[in-house]
């Protein structure tokens, strides 16, 4: 197993290219099946997440072929299986399988789903979306078993904005025969991709990027070549990043217009940055104070659906408040383990109360310490290499494999700016 050592309390300097977005690749991925004609895929993140998806197409007959971030997928061949539950149970994404495997064969089996371990993560929207657009659905021990004698559109009230579940709706309803409208419909940077891919393929999808979307089912789905945006997450954790550690770092192709809540929250820690053109550029130089409201009240910075502050980005703010002077609520509102990893910020001599599983108060400034870290989840392990970097000493991270399933090759991509940070085998 990898881990990495981080030697602390170093500025950072220079320029950095976000990835493509995670989310935006792994629906994208599975809507490769929509077509027998290969779908081409750019910016693609090479991470663990990625790399499981793939291995899960190819064990259903798709050739594929990625390099230089570039994957093309051929499901010309695919095969009328189930998906590998010991893959499936890996990443939450292989439930987006669910549609397209039924709009190819009428038939699929799917697992519960696996992923970062942060709490309770229903699979309802997705079953009653498929539900609605005519499957119809056994619950068996450990699986669903669904069956369609062929999708029809509906008028679509999600039970919930889920951006997984918006998207396993599109990929059934871009096929189904007659029209679909979508309302609560997730609109995240990642759904708008995936929205617009499945149109370069020939869907026919209006209202990209509000909470209504109207889609007229198509007789068939052809190839495309679609370049998806940057990850928007880890920008949000590369500006906390540039904050905590008081370094200038310009984010280079960041889409400043993704981050206006982003903007709004880290500034109530008293973070600030400059947009050029698609540039973010983050000075060394940032006042670094909590901005209480106006009637004095301790700020909070909690999670909303977009376009709120993400629920990712709740892990690096917090850890970034442990920098800044003053006393900030931080709140999840949508998974109940999401802040278990405070106690190693505690550790590390972190000022934080957990008030309960979904609400932390950060009370700061505080010179953390080098610290033994495991990383529990994705954006978790992000933070506690934020905190690394904060430090005085050195710090070990273990468990990095659930970084590595998130974030590509961030030990290299940070060192290029400065930081000593090495992986490790043990």
């Amino acid at each position: 197993m990898d881990y990495f050592r981080v030697e602390g309390a170093q500025p950072l300097a220079g320029d950095i290219a976000p990835m493509g977005n995670k989310n935006s690749a792994l629906p994208l991925l599975a809507a490769s099946l929509l077509t027998d004609d290969p779908l081409t895929i750019g910016n693609v993140p090479d991470i663990g997440d990625v790399r499981t998806k793939l291995s899960l197409l190819a064990g259903l007959g798709i050739d594929g072929r990625f390099e230089s971030n570039t994957c093309t997928l051929h499901a010309a061949r695919v095969r009328d299986e189930q998906p590998d539950p010991g893959l499936s149970s890996r990443i939450r994404t292989a439930v987006l399988l669910a549609a397209p495997m039924l709009a190819r064969f009428g038939r699929v089996k799917i697992f519960r789903p696996g992923g970062d371990r942060i709490g309770r993560r229903r699979l309802d929207t997705h079953l009653l979306a498929l539900q609605a657009l005519g499957a119809e659905i056994d619950i068996e021990p450990g699986h669903y078993v669904l069956r369609t004698r062929g999708l029809k559109g509906c008028d679509l009230f999600l039970d919930e904005m889920s951006v997984t579940g918006t998207e396993q709706a599109l990929l059934a309803a871009v096929l189904a025969d007659g029209t679909t409208y979508i309302s609560n419909a997730a609109m995240e940077p990642h759904v708008q991709d995936v929205c617009r891919c499945l149109n370069a393929m020939g869907a026919k999808i209006s209202g990209i990027g509000t909470h209504d979307l109207t889609v007229e089912g198509v007789g068939a789905l052809h190839g495309a070549r679609f370049d998806i945006g940057p990850d928007y997450m880890e920008v949000g954790s590369l500006i906390g990043l540039a904050a905590a550690t008081g370094s200038d770092v310009r984010l280079v192709g960041a889409a400043p217009k993704d981050h206006r809540m982003t903007r709004i929250m880290y500034g109530r820690l008293g973070i600030a940055w400059e947009d050029d053109g698609d540039d973010i550029v983050v000075p060394a130089s940032q006042e670094m104070t909590v901005m209480p409201d106006f009637d004095g009240a301790v700020p909070k910075i909690d999670d909303m659906p977009w376009p709120g502050f993400p629920p990712d980005l709740i892990s690096i703010a917090l850890v970034v408040a442990t920098q800044c002077r003053g006393t900030v609520l931080i709140h999840q509102k949508m998974f109940d383990r999401r802040l278990v990893f405070v106690d190693r910020l505690i550790d590390m001599g972190a000022g934080i109360v957990l008030c309960d599983p979904h609400r932390a108060l950060v009370m700061g400034p505080t010179r953390l310490h080098g610290e033994r870290l495991v990383s529990p989840d994705i954006r978790a392990g992000m933070a506690l290499v934020i905190a690394a970097l904060c430090a005085g000493g050195t710090s070990t991270i273990h468990n990095v494999d659930q970084i590595d399933r998130g974030y590509e090759r961030l030990d290299v991509r940070l060192g290029k700016l400065g930081a000593r940070i090495e992986r490790l085998s043990e």
